[in-house]
């Protein structure tokens, strides 16, 4: 995780596009946008990155925690796996697959108050190391995730406190693992275990 933060400031950034669906407190989607991330303002990065950056300098393994997709989860056709999937591989482009998205979620994850669910693309370049741990020149592998938040809503359409999210695939021996996903908890005594069931298929 340290090495994947390090890239997570504004000046390095290195998230593409961020998207997202305010739902009121029955679950239902209120309103949606989608749009390149360095399109925002310079507050509106700053803001939304401390929102992102919760999930993966979170406590590993306790507010952190990697799960295994199960098999089925892999192999069957409308699963939740291959939903994220297609939001990766379309770079968040393809918003059929976002309304499935959050659809999915506000019928898993409820409230009783309206929230936000935030989702931002990103890539980082993983420098590949010899034998000798130095780094080897143009031997990097690009590792492409999804970070995804879920938060309390303040105000007008505005994201507060986050209280549960998720960065996938996994990233695990500085590459991406796309068995596993890395669920956070706001509070891991009381784990959304819905959201968790519903995630994992």
């Amino acid at each position: 995780m340290l090495e994947l933060t390090r890239r997570m400031n504004l000046s390095r950034t290195s998230f593409s596009r961020i998207a997202g669906a305010y739902m009121d407190e029955e679950g239902y989607v209120d309103g949606t946008f989608n749009t390149h991330f360095l399109k925002l303002s310079e507050a509106e990065r700053k803001k939304n990155l401390a929102l992102f950056k919760t999930v993966p300098f979170a406590k590993t393994n306790e507010e952190l925690v990697e799960h295994a997709f199960p098999k089925e989860g892999l192999q069957g056709k409308d699963t939740m796996w291959r939903l994220l999937m297609g939001m990766k591989s379309s770079g968040l482009k393809n918003d059929a697959f976002l309304d499935i998205f959050y659809e999915q979620i506000g019928a898993l994850y409820h409230q009783g108050k309206p929230y936000c669910i935030y989702v931002i693309q990103g890539a980082y370049d993983v420098p590949k190391k010899g034998s000798d741990d130095a780094y080897i020149a143009d031997g990097e592998e690009v590792y492409e995730f999804l970070i995804c938040v879920i938060c309390e809503t303040k105000g007008d359409y505005e994201a507060g406190k986050v209280e549960c999210g998720f960065l996938f695939p996994a990233f695990k021996n500085r590459c991406a693992d796309l068995s596993h996903i890395n669920i956070y908890e706001a509070d891991p005594n009381h784990p959304h275990k819905e959201l968790i069931t519903g995630l994992l298929g």
